[in-house]
């Protein structure tokens, strides 16, 4: 049995990392890393102990990277590995493995082993990273690979088993499979990230804290009191001077800490296994809401007019097909051709019934609450005092609410077979901007609420960005939608925007929200948003032109 799961581990994990998305992973890997070990003129930093940094020596830049996978790789390699199940359903792998005697924990525990496989992937990646980035920052040639490498293993490889198991359970369950699934991870993590820095978090957090205490020992042993050095930072931070150096020989971890880390990863074991209590692995006669064909029954053929089922047995006439009686078979009448339909000509603009199809396709499925939930937030932006008021809560309140159905731009027909068959389209430039303009007026409607208290409160400021804001976000996602042919890509880029808008950083508010002192938005100026909408919205159709000229 462990040779099952580790060849079925392995064989998904060499079917994975064939793929091209693969590479783009691993290429932002090398990003991060860089990110992580800025030089030291640089103006920002990733952590940092008030005015001080480590010196770039093996230990520190191992334990640099390594915490900034764990802040960062749970988001990004969640939306990466959540897809084991879903891919399997979508080849009929998992139909073919239902006839199999493999057991579910089985299949449950190979998937995981998969996705740590693929996880730790990236890991590698990274710490090659730390080793050529502390080369390349020459503030200590000398390479410890122990203290390099061992801060992937006890920091980072934990919380990346966590993130495998916590993909897998969210395929299981099916609130949580789709786009929803992908939104609220967004929020876990964030708690996580941030509760996890907590001396009192379980089981260690993300293994931050006897981090920050060996940090401070480092400063203490060379006269810097660590009271006042400063507080401790982990994530991406713009600081205005250089930061000063202090020699740091890494972080020995305790009995007690190895202990919590073991436990860690026994804990994500222990979910990725929780699923075997319902999931079906692939069985109809197993699903819910599914139910098998009766015994001696055979459906009948679309077209027959007749509903229900065929009884197929003894009695039936001799040289009917597969048993089915002959009165059973509907008959097609050379007569019912005589006279064919015709397709009715519709008056009216081809370009306004594209972009009224685009709209319906757009936003169907869409239940009635959803809709009630735009009509309660646009009637609460009308009771909001002072006008510039309603950007700071509302408006991003109102973006944030449409956006499962905004990542379904440039994906569905992929996603829904179609795409082939839109392929004779012969005006694709006019489909395209039609599926944009549907976007558009999806977003334009569910802020039209805060639009309203703008122009109420003669906001003109706050209109201009508003509906710049309502360009980009449709060429956003139209633009990766595209690109990525899923609608996880958009969900992972638009989330941390927005949460950076609503935490006040400026710099990527794309929507008017922040203001200044004198009441100005304070994020990019219009130009720039006007910019790189026209920027993505060509990258989009040469996209497109691209693919036609390629196929």
């Amino acid at each position: 049995m462990p040779g099952t799961v580790v060849g079925l581990a392995v064989g998904d994990f060499r079917d994975r990392v064939r793929r091209p998305a693969y590479a783009v992973v691993l290429i932002a890997a090398v990003g991060l890393g860089y990110l992580a070990t800025p030089a030291p003129e640089s103006e920002w930093v990733v952590m940092q102990v008030g005015d001080y940094r480590g010196t770039y020596n093996s230990a520190y830049t191992g334990m640099v990277v390594a915490l900034a996978a764990t802040v960062w790789l749970p988001l990004g390699g969640f939306y990466v590995v959540r897809n084991a199940l879903a891919r399997d359903e979508a080849t009929g792998v998992g139909r073919l493995l239902a006839t199999t005697p493999l057991r579910t924990w089985t299949y449950l525990v190979a998937k995981f082993l998969s996705s740590v496989l693929v996880l730790a992937s990236m890991l590698g990646v990274l710490a090659v990273t730390a080793l050529v980035m502390q080369w390349a920052r020459g503030e200590t040639m000398a390479v410890d690979p122990v203290r390099l490498l061992s801060p992937f293993v006890y920091i980072a490889l934990p919380l990346m088993a966590c993130t495998a198991a916590a993909a897998l359970l969210f395929e299981t369950i099916p609130l949580l499979r789709a786009g929803l699934g992908n939104v609220l991870w967004f929020f876990v993590w964030t708690v996580l990230v941030l509760a996890g820095q907590s001396p009192e978090a379980p089981l260690g957090g993300i293994g931050v804290h006897g981090v920050v205490q060996s940090l401070g020992a480092g400063l203490a042993e060379q006269g810097v009191d660590p009271g006042t050095a400063g507080e401790f930072s982990l994530g991406l931070t713009q600081i205005q001077e250089p930061l000063k150096t202090f020699d740091w020989q890494g972080f020995d971890p305790d009995p007690a800490f190895l202990l919590g880390r073991c436990a860690l990863v026994a804990l994500a074991l222990g979910l990725a296994l929780l699923p075997a209590l319902w999931f079906p692995r692939f069985d109809p006669a197993r699903g819910r809401g599914t139910r098998a064909a009766a015994p001696g029954l055979l459906p009948r053929s679309a077209g027959t007019g007749h509903g229900g089922a065929v009884p197929v047995g003894a009695g039936a006439p001799a040289g009917s097909a597969a048993g089915v009686r002959d009165a059973d078979l509907a008959v097609v009448r050379p007569a019912a051709f005589a006279h064919p339909p015709r397709t009715s000509v519709t008056s009216g603009s081809p370009a306004l019934r594209l972009l009224v199809g685009e709209v319906r396709i757009l936003v169907q499925g869409t239940p009635l609450w959803w809709w009630a939930g735009v009509l309660v937030l646009a009637v609460v932006s009308q009771l909001v005092t002072p006008a510039t008021g309603v950007t700071r809560i509302l408006l991003p309140a109102v973006w944030i609410w449409p956006v499962l159905i905004w990542s379904r731009l440039g994906t569905q027909r992929h996603e829904h077979g179609v795409e082939a068959l839109l392929g004779a389209y012969p005006a694709v430039r006019g489909r395209t901007a039609a599926e944009w303009g549907a976007g558009f007026l999806l977003t334009a409607a569910a802020g039209l609420g805060p639009a309203l208290r703008m122009v109420t409160g003669a906001d003109t400021q706050g209109l201009v960005h508003w509906f710049l804001g309502a360009l980009f976000i449709p060429s956003l996602a139209l633009l990766l939608g595209t690109l990525s042919r899923t609608h996880r890509l958009f969900q992972f880029t638009y989330l941390p925007l927005w949460y950076g808008t609503v935490n006040g950083l400026a710099a990527v508010d794309f929507m008017g929200a922040i203001r200044g002192a004198d009441g100005s938005p304070a994020g990019p100026p219009p130009v720039f948003l006007a910019v790189a909408v026209v920027m993505m919205l060509s990258a989009v159709f040469l996209s497109g032109a691209a693919r036609r000229a390629t196929s």
